[in-house]
């Protein structure tokens, strides 16, 4: 991962491959933005003229390169757009600096060091812009030839290596809370990118076994206690959502719990994601150009392993739990068919009336596994529906709860995350079209409206008295476009950093 370190030299006189600035969008052309003062003056105060010649407005996300001013160590500037100027007084989006920042890095892929002259009025904008460099810097290569000429070093798809090392100007070396911000930054970026990893690795190398394996190396390396449960302790225990989802699959079912305790936590929470490691759709098939893509559909699971390591790595002062859903779901003599009828842990029976609406199941299973610790609260995190994506697009992920203050409380901590999500309802009256004359649910109701169809059954697996929120994360799980600000093509990472938010807010005793 890029290398991070906070710096108080000045521009002119710093060794790195370039120097990246930010501009904003004005009312009259684009301006440059503070922390550049230094660079602008060199260009005897021209900058943002000469920027507007080359066609730069200071729309967000916006790259520019230029030859540096004479006298500079550094060759190049690089100038990133901020969008909108703010107004007097206000400071930049703490989400435009994250995207610039992130920007700038993807476009300095191969250079072994930069300076970020981004504006830093405070350690909290320390803190967003590193999580920019390292989010942009991503790169997944481990399948690439070009990766192995790269000398050791993770490659990007031209075969440039990730920007090594970045330095941001303006920060405090010494300042306890700059370097809190930074060390934060780290460990939920790397984080983040483990889940990235995991998301786009293919399904032939990561089925539940392999995954249960990474996840039990990661709680070794930090402490965190974890407890595998195989086939046959899943059908001793009676998991018949998660068995039934898996039966059609050579590679078995895992049920996998992280637990990270803190011996100053008061409040306890719990993280339960879905984890198909590959959607055929089982018997219920999907047509040719919806399976491609299969790989990240359990971005879920990914997002909540990521969420529980770096709660450790901070050390919150709250007990995280995290359970994996892991399950294979794939067509076969043996696989669940629509009619089938499972006994789920929690004693219901489900009458499968479409085995392509699998989460569900496995969630359902690990939702009452859950419930059983009694937690202060529960998130399940899932690429639930296809109806979601098409209620909130390919960007913003959907929130559903038992409880309405929990659900703005999750919602605050997307948007200070600075992931995209919307509060939807639980209505009552989509609940009638599960209803089963067979067993005691239907796993599938009403079309129209499906995500929140889906919210409603999972919320029948959450036990009496548990605040618990749903988040069907679908469209922003994984980006089939291409790259933007410091998201990469395929699996995001998404809602990592609203997990980890939601953990310290709990901790700090300021979530509801």
């Amino acid at each position: 991962m890029t290398a991070l370190t906070l710096s108080t030299a000045a521009a002119p006189g710093l060794r790195a491959d370039a120097i990246v600035i930010g501009v904003a969008k004005g009312a009259n052309g684009p301006s440059v933005a503070p922390g550049a003062e230094a660079v602008d003056k060199a260009y005897d105060g021209r900058l943002a003229g000469v920027l507007e010649t080359l066609g730069a407005s200071g729309a967000e996300g916006e790259v520019t390169k230029l030859p540096a001013p004479s006298g500079f160590k550094a060759p190049v500037v690089v100038a990133v757009g901020l969008g909108a100027e703010p107004d007097k007084d206000a400071g930049f989006d703490p989400e435009a600096l994250r995207r610039a920042a992130g920007a700038a890095a993807r476009a300095l892929a191969g250079a072994k060091k930069a300076a970020f002259a981004l504006p830093l009025a405070e350690a909290a904008d320390a803190g967003v812009v590193a999580e920019g460099v390292l989010l942009g810097a991503y790169s997944f290569d481990a399948y690439k030839e070009s990766a192995k000429e790269a000398k050791g070093a993770k490659a990007k798809a031209n075969g440039k290596a990730p920007l090594a090392e970045a330095a941001l100007l303006g920060g405090k070396p010494r300042d306890k809370a700059y370097k809190a911000a930074i060390e934060r930054a780290a460990a939920v970026a790397e984080e983040l990118n483990r889940a990235r990893d995991l998301v786009n690795t293919p399904p032939n190398d990561l089925d539940p076994e392999a995954f249960a394996a990474v996840a039990q190396a990661a709680a070794k390396e930090h402490g965190i206690k974890v407890q595998v449960l195989d086939e046959k302790a899943l059908t001793k225990g009676g998991y018949g959502g998660i068995l039934g989802v898996g039966a059609g699959s050579a590679s078995g079912p895992r049920l996998v719990k992280l637990s990270y305790t803190s011996p100053k936590a008061k409040k306890s929470l719990a993280f339960v994601g879905k984890g198909i490691t590959y959607d055929s759709g089982g018997i219920s098939l999907k047509p040719a150009g919806h399976n491609e893509t299969m790989k990240c559909d359990m971005a879920g699971a990914a997002a909540v392993f990521a969420a529980v390591v770096a709660a450790a790595r901070l050390g919150l002062e709250v007990n995280v739990t995290g359970w994996l859903a892991l399950a294979e779901n794939m067509p076969s003599g043996s696989a669940t068919r629509p009619g089938d009828v499972l006994r789920m842990y929690s004693g219901k029976t489900v009458e499968v009336l479409n085995t392509d609406a699998e989460g569900r199941l496995v969630l359902a299973d690990a939702l009452w596994a859950a419930s059983q610790d009694k937690p202060d609260a529960i998130i399940d995190v899932a690429t639930l529906t296809g109806a979601m994506m098409l209620a909130l697009g390919s960007r913003t992920y959907g929130i559903m709860a038992n409880d309405d203050a929990f659900r703005a409380a999750v919602h605050e901590a997307a948007e200070e995350s600075g992931e995209p999500a919307w509060p939807m309802p639980l209505p009552e009256h989509l609940r009638k079209g599960m209803d089963s004359p067979t067993a005691d649910i239907a796993n599938m109701g009403e079309r129209m409206g499906g995500g929140l169809v889906a919210g409603l059954f999972l919320r029948e697996f959450v036990g009496e008295g548990i605040t618990w929120a749903h988040l069907d994360i679908a469209g922003p799980a994984f980006n089939e476009g291409g790259p933007f600000g410091y998201t990469p093509k395929g699996g995001t990472g998404t809602a990592v950093r609203t997990l980890v938010r939601v953990a310290e807010r709990v901790a700090l005793g300021d979530l509801g």
